[in-house]
Formats: C-alpha cells, sequence, structure tokens
C-alpha cells in the first residue's frame, strides 16, 4: 500500500478506541493512519474463522450496553445476534451452579425455593462473618476474604468465589485489598443474565469484521511496531492517537504499570457440543485453568448447534505478567495507581497526543465503553 505523505491522524493500535476514532474521524472527511504491532486488527476483541467457527482468540467477549448511541452505533455497521450471557460454574463440590448469584444459585446451594428463604440464608451468614471480625477486634474488612465473606457468606465464598479469585490473580484472598470485591451482585430472581445491561449479543460473523467495518477507509499498516520509527510516524500527522501501553510511551521514567495476562489452550474437538454453553467456570484451586469457552455456542444457537460436527474450546489460564508479555487486566493497586498518576500528569500536558483504551488509560474497559469514549473524544 503507498502511503501519504501527511495524514490529520496517526492512529496507533487497531483495537476497539483506535478503530471507533478512526471511523468517525474518516466520516469527518480527515485522513487516518492506523499502525498496529501485530499482523491482525481487532486487538484483544479478534475473531478467526476456523472450521466453520469464529473462535475468540483473547478470550470471550460479550458486547452489552445500556447506552441505546452505542448500541445503534455498532448495529449500523454490522447486526449483533441475540446472544445472551449466562455462565455456569463447577465448584469444588463437583456441582454445576448459575452465575451471577440468583436463586437458581441459591436453590442449587441450599435448596432455597422463595426470596424470603435465600435471604435467610444469607443473612444467618453474612451476620456470621461480621460477628466472627468483632470478636477478632476488627470494624471493617481488610481483605478480599473478609469483605466477601461480609458480603455473601461462607458457602458461596467457598464454592464460588475463592478458588477462581486466587487462581485470577495469583495471589490468596487473604493478601488481595478488599475493594477488588466491595460489591457482589446478588438476583433475588430466577434470572441466569449475566448482564443487567438493555442491549446484548455478538456480532454476526465475528468481532473482526466489525472492526474491519471501523476501520473502513484508513490506511492500514500491521506488523508494525510504532517505537521502531516513532519520530517518523509522529513527523507524518497533525495529531497522534495513541492506544498501547502509557507507560511504554514515556520509557518506562516511572517504572513499569504491572498486569495480569492470560494465556490459552484451543482444541478441536470432533464433538458437535462439548459442555452446553458457551462459558463453564471452574471454580475450584485444584483445575488450573479459570474456565472453558465453547466458541461455536457465541453464534449457533438450539438445533443449529449440531450442524457442525465438530466443536472449538479454549481452556484460560490466568498467569502471572512480565515485560514482553501481553499485557491483559491492569493491577489498579495502590502502588500501580500512583505510579500511573504520574504518567497520567505527563500525558495531560500533551498538546497533540491523545490517549485511549485501557492501556493508555491503565483502566479496565468493557467494549461499549470504550467505543463510547471513543465516540466522545473531540475531532
Amino acid at each position: 500500500m503507498e502511503l501519504k505523505s501527511h495524514y490529520d491522524y496517526v492512529i496507533v493500535g487497531a483495537g476497539l478506541f483506535g478503530a471507533t476514532f478512526a471511523r468517525r474521524a474518516t466520516d469527518a472527511g480527515y485522513t487516518c493512519l492506523v499502525i498496529e504491532r501485530r499482523n491482525h486488527i481487532a486487538g484483544n476483541v479478534y475473531t478467526q474463522l476456523v472450521d466453520g467457527i469464529n473462535v475468540h482468540r483473547y478470550g470471550a467477549h460479550i458486547f452489552h450496553t445500556s447506552d441505546r448511541r452505542v448500541w445503534d452505533f455498532v448495529n449500523s455497521l454490522i447486526p449483533f445476534n441475540r446472544y445472551t450471557n449466562c455462565p455456569v460454574a463447577q465448584a469444588p463440590d463437583g456441582k454445576l451452579y448459575n452465575l451471577p448469584f440468583n436463586m437458581n444459585t441459591f436453590y442449587q446451594m441450599w435448596g432455597t425455593k422463595t426470596p424470603a428463604e435465600a435471604i435467610a440464608r444469607l443473612e444467618e451468614q453474612r451476620n456470621e462473618a461480621v460477628a466472627a471480625m468483632k470478636a477478632d477486634g476488627i470494624t471493617e474488612p481488610r481483605n478480599l476474604r473478609e469483605q466477601a465473606l461480609a458480603l455473601i457468606g461462607r458457602d458461596i465464598f467457598r464454592q464460588l468465589i475463592e478458588g477462581y479469585t486466587e487462581k485470577q490473580w495469583g495471589r490468596p484472598c487473604e493478601s488481595l485489598p478488599a475493594f477488588i470485591i466491595k460489591r457482589l451482585p446478588v438476583r433475588l430472581t430466577f434470572d441466569n443474565n449475566y448482564f443487567n445491561d438493555i442491549y446484548q449479543g455478538i456480532p454476526e460473523g465475528g468481532y473482526t469484521r466489525l472492526v474491519e467495518q471501523l476501520l473502513y477507509g484508513a490506511d492500514m499498516l500491521l506488523d508494525t511496531d510504532f517505537f521502531d520509527q516513532r519520530e517518523h510516524w509522529m513527523s507524518m500527522c497533525d495529531k497522534l492517537v495513541y492506544t498501547g501501553p502509557i507507560d511504554r510511551y514515556y520509557g518506562y521514567r516511572y517504572g513499569h504499570l504491572e498486569y495480569r495476562t492470560v494465556r490459552f489452550e484451543t482444541e478441536t474437538l470432533d464433538t458437535p457440543n462439548y459442555q452446553g454453553n458457551a462459558v463453564v467456570n471452574y471454580t475450584s484451586a485444584d483445575v488450573p485453568y479459570t474456565r472453558i469457552i465453547e466458541h461455536k455456542h457465541f453464534e449457533t444457537f438450539g438445533r443449529a448447534v449440531y450442524d457442525n460436527p465438530v466443536t472449538i474450546i479454549s481452556r484460560e489460564y490466568s498467569t502471572e505478567w512480565a515485560p514482553g508479555m501481553e499485557p491483559y487486566y491492569p493491577v489498579n493497586d495502590e502502588r500501580n495507581t500512583q505510579v500511573y498518576d504520574q504518567y497520567r500528569h505527563l500525558a495531560e500536558k500533551e498538546q497533540n497526543v491523545i490517549f485511549g483504551g485501557r492501556l493508555a488509560r491503565y483502566r479496565y474497559y468493557d467494549m461499549a465503553p470504550v467505543i463510547a469514549e471513543a465516540l466522545e473524544i473531540p475531532l
């Protein structure tokens, strides 16, 4: 592809923020060059068609929002299906439980059949946890374990939270801050829909198709690391849109920001239906992976599941991040928050650089808020 000598915007990163910004800018008549270090577009929402199944290469992504503007925007580009996220958890006791915590969960756990019965069991265990802390002179939960016990009680904590959380963070619950789990959703209805948002679904044909539409009209370079020719790319534009790690942009002058990362073991199985659900969490500490994703269930429903004789699953492992690995989840503890604030102050002084997305803002985002942010940034 022959590049222009100059662009209104050079956009670093072809994920949702960069691609949405490119769509807006292109529609407004601006020229855009998008630079992506990977060999594909769409960042972590990248889907790849394998054996007739759209595989979520970087983990399960379910689009959900109550923002009608965002929902209408993405559906104007590609239609979304009616997928509803209803994960299931296999617990240490060997049973399967519905998530989020709802009347089905409480029935499976205790046999309670009415909201009043469920509330009584929850209050009994909450009060027990609070009384135990008071007996030890503890007035406020000091860590995630104490916070969770005070919110949900021992049974659900042991079966559905403890092992999963420790695998996810690679640390015992006693060493994790209480704020991580300040709220736990409890629904006193038989509703397995994980999200409360009005709109929910998956782009028909996968997220890569959505991002292709977002990027249409912009020039694109894959397998290109912005930092290999940083000054060159910056000289080619009026403004830079940067979606990469903010600490790398500033040469790690205040140190590395920390993340949790994820690795996947993906395989094709000679069966049309492996687990009957897109997402099954494994909450036991004895199981090394946090969940299994069966990709066909994101887009294939009912009897149509059996039209394809094979299925593809991914086992997801949460691991400690090290420089050079793919960063996934910011570790928003006190140390990292202080380091990020130093980088943020530098970013706020930039005149012609826009920072956006989870890596540049060091914040975990769902997909819809990323798009909303990109729609609101002044051009």
